[in-house]
């Protein structure tokens, strides 16, 4: 197939998008696929031009454009197939506090939040108790991710993410093990658990710093508990309209009932990213991986 590999962009997320795009861009043309490299934030204007030149699209983005849909919606207008969520379901899940809206209304639990679309009054306080997660609402890649345990750390935290120009959620900190489960089609996959080698939590440098962390898949953990991720991941996916693959992302407290924070429409496609290790659990190798991805959107457009 002649495909065209969207990676770069404009996001925060660029570097990441691109580190990836490499990976994939070799693991398909060693499964015998012609792939051009697009790049939109150089590019943009040509996409429809040469999307249609391609009989599929392997989008790779993070942030804005591509997980808000944007690159989705553009692709939709000339018949362009595509991996993964359409644009609606993009948005959806990339909003985070709207997503925990649809999983609370659902029953599905998540740690409750505060939304701040904009910096809030001078005499302003938290509705929710310290500790708190602070976080950029449509960010990713763990940017800007903070643990605040007071209004001092939690007004420097603001301050850093308004001047970013982010919108803010606050969410309430719950004690716990880190773990996310993918979904693949209409199954999930076997769930991970993440251990960071330093600090509390799974930031940006515990993510991508070589043994920032550790990764154990299968999760070891209970099997009603890993039973539970799986299918709080499938239904969330679900839930968001989400099509092709997923990967969710949830807090595992003492008592093994897990709390889902967010779902990813685009998560890191590496061969060592969290998907793949996922789909390679159960005999899913890199390159097949990818093809699978291509053949479901393919599959969706039909």
């Amino acid at each position: 197939m002649r495909i065209l590999l969207i990676a770069g962009g404009w996001s925060s997320e660029r570097e990441v998008s691109l580190n990836g795009a490499a990976g994939i861009a070799g693991a398909l043309a060693e499964r015998g696929h012609s792939v051009t490299r697009f790049d939109p934030a150089f590019e943009f204007d040509a996409l429809l031009e040469k999307a249609a030149a391609h009989d599929a699209a392997f989008i790779n983005l993070h942030g804005a454009p591509g997980e808000d849909g944007l690159i989705q919606g553009l692709l939709d207008r000339i018949a362009c197939p595509y991996q993964g969520a359409g644009p609606a379901a993009s948005l959806l899940a990339l909003h985070k506090a709207a997503a925990k809206q649809v999983f609370r209304r659902a029953g599905l639990p998540t740690p409750d939040w505060e939304f701040l679309p904009a910096p809030p009054s001078a005499d302003w306080r938290p509705a929710l108790p310290y500790p708190l997660f602070v976080k950029a609402n449509t960010g990713g890649s763990s940017l800007r991710l903070a643990r605040v345990e007071d209004g001092q750390g939690l007004r420097a935290a603001l301050r850093e993410l308004f001047a970013a120009g982010e919108e803010v959620l606050l969410e309430t900190a719950v004690s716990g093990q880190e773990a996310t489960c993918g979904v693949l089609g209409e199954e999930a996959l076997p769930p991970v658990l993440i251990q960071p080698l330093e600090g509390s939590y799974f930031d940006y440098m515990s993510k991508y710093r070589p043994g920032g962390a550790k990764e154990l898949c299968p999760a070891p953990l209970p099997e009603e508990t890993n039973r539970r991720l799986m299918d709080l991941a499938l239904t969330a996916h679900r839930l968001l309209g989400i099509e092709g693959y997923s990967r969710a992302d949830f807090i595992v407290p003492a008592d093994g009932s897990p709390y889902i924070l967010e779902v990813n429409t685009l998560p890191g496609m590496t061969a060592t990213s969290l998907i793949p290790q996922e789909a390679a659990a159960v005999g899913i190798g890199f390159g097949e991986l990818l093809e699978r991805l291509l053949e479901l959107g393919m599959r969706r457009k039909g």
